[in-house]
C-alpha cells in the first residue's frame, strides 16, 4: 500500500464506542491526512456513522482518544472544534435567503456585513451558484440546496468537513453529477473532507482514499484502485464491487506465486496479491471483468487460471454481455465481456471454459460469521 507524502492532522487511537452492550465501533484506528478525500464506506450498522459523530464531538468514545494535530480533542464539545457537517436533510433555514444562509457562520464570529457580503460572493461562484443568493432555499433544487449546505459549512475554513450520506434525497442522475461537482470543490479548497456513504460508486469515485468498515472494524484501506484490485478480505471483495470466490487451502508456494488447492484441483495467484501472514482455509478470487470465455475444449494460456462451466444466463446490456455460469460443483460464476463485436458469446446452456490471467487471481481471508447485536447505527 502507497504512503503519501501528506501530514497526518487528524487521528483517532484505538477509538471504541459501545451503546449498553452494543459496540458500534471496535478499538478502531486511523489517521486522516490533511487536504484528503477519505471516505467511510461499508453497510449500515457498520460503524461509520458513529465515528463521524465522535470526529465532530456529538459522541464520545467510550475508550480512546482523538487528536487534531497534537491536541487532544476527545472530550472538546462540537462548538469548539474545528469542523463543519453537512447533513442529509441539508438542515438549511427556510425562512433566510441563500446568501444569509451562507453567511450565518460569519456573523456569528463577528464579521461585518460588508465583509461577509464579499465572502459570500466568493462561496456562491465556488458551488456555481452566482445570481441566486437572494432565492429562499424552497426555490432552488435538491442539488442547489446541497451545494448552498456545502458552501455554509466551507465559508469558516474549517479543518475538517464531515459529510454524512448528503446525496442519499437526490435521484440517480443528479448524484453522478453532484459526485464530479464535489469532488471538484474539495480540490479547489483543499480541506479535508471525510464523507460516509454505503454506496460504493460514489467512494470509487469522488475519494483519495477509502476506508471500508464492517462490524464496527476497518478491514481494507487505500485507494479507490488499491482496495478493489488488491482486498484483503471476503468481505471487502465482496462489498466493494462484484467478486467470483472459491473456498481452497493456501497449500504451497512456488517462485513469485501462491498456489491455492480447492475442488478443482488448484490456481495460481501472484504473492503480492495474498495478504501477509495468510494460511489455510483461504477464498481465491476474480473479479467479472477480468475473465474471459472460450469454447469448451479450448487451449487455456499458460498464464491463465481455467474453469469448465455451463452458461445459465446469457444477457446483452448494452455495453457488453453479462453471464452466470455454472461450475460442476453447482457454484456458480458472473462473467462480464465487452460489446467489441469480437468477443465468443456463448448462448444458456453451452459448455465453456472460464479463462483469466493468474495476475488478476487474488486470494483473502474468508469472512468470520458474526452474531447479530441489533445495532442500527450507521
Amino acid at each position: 500500500m502507497t504512503t503519501e507524502n501528506r501530514s497526518s492532522t487528524i487521528r483517532l487511537n484505538r477509538v471504541t464506542k459501545s451503546f449498553g452492550d452494543v459496540t458500534a465501533v471496535d478499538d478502531l484506528s486511523l489517521e486522516i491526512r490533511e487536504g484528503e478525500f477519505l471516505s467511510l464506506l461499508g453497510p449500515s450498522g457498520c460503524g461509520k456513522t458513529t465515528t463521524l459523530r465522535m470526529l465532530g464531538g456529538f459522541e464520545e468514545p467510550t475508550s480512546g482518544s482523538i487528536y487534531f494535530g497534537d491536541v487532544d480533542v476527545t472530550h472538546v464539545p462540537p462548538h469548539r472544534r474545528d469542523v463543519n457537517t453537512v447533513f442529509q436533510s441539508y438542515a438549511l433555514f427556510p425562512h433566510m435567503s441563500v446568501a444569509d444562509n451562507i453567511a450565518f457562520g460569519l456573523r456569528r464570529k463577528g464579521m461585518s456585513k460588508w465583509d461577509a457580503a464579499g465572502t459570500v460572493a466568493d462561496m456562491l461562484t465556488l458551488v456555481d451558484l452566482e445570481g441566486r443568493g437572494d432565492r429562499k432555499p424552497t426555490q432552488l433544487s435538491g442539488g442547489q440546496q446541497q451545494r448552498v449546505a456545502l458552501a455554509r459549512s466551507l465559508v469558516n475554513h474549517p479543518k475538517l468537513l464531515l459529510l454524512d450520506e448528503p446525496m442519499s434525497a437526490l435521484d440517480a442522475k443528479l448524484r453522478k453529477t453532484m459526485q464530479i461537482e464535489l469532488k471538484r470543490i474539495q480540490t479547489q479548497v483543499g480541506i479535508t473532507f471525510l464523507y460516509v456513504t454505503h454506496d460504493q460508486e460514489e467512494a470509487m469515485t469522488m475519494s483519495d482514499r477509502i476506508v471500508v468498515m464492517n462490524h464496527g472494524r476497518i478491514e481494507g484501506s487505500g485507494s479507490p484502485r488499491e482496495v478493489y484490485e488488491h482486498p484483503a478480505t471476503e468481505f471487502v471483495a465482496t462489498f466493494l464491487g462484484a467478486s467470483n470466490l472459491l473456498a481452497g487451502t493456501l497449500e504451497t508456494a512456488t517462485g513469485e506465486f501462491d498456489v491455492t488447492r480447492h475442488a478443482y484441483g488448484s490456481f495460481r495467484s501472484p504473492r503480492h496479491r495474498t495478504p501477509a501472514g495468510l494460511s489455510g482455509s483461504v477464498k481465491v478470487g476474480v473479479r467479472p471483468e477480468k475473465m474471459a470465455l472460450q469454447p469448451a475444449g479450448s487451449p487455456v494460456a499458460d498464464s491463465d487460471n481455467s474453469l469448465a462451466g455451463t452458461v445459465i444466463v446469457s444477457t446483452f446490456t448494452g455495453v457488453g454481455n453479462q453471464y452466470l455460469v455454472a461450475a460442476p460443483h453447482g457454484e456458480q460464476f458472473v462473467v462480464y465481456a465487452q460489446n467489441s463485436g469480437q468477443a465468443f458469446a456463448p448462448r444458456s446452456g453451452e459448455d465453456v471454459v472460464m479463462t483469466w490471467p493468474v495476475e488478476h487471481t487474488f486470494v483473502v481471508q474468508p469472512s468470520k460469521a458474526v452474531p447479530a447485536e441489533g445495532d442500527s447505527d450507521d
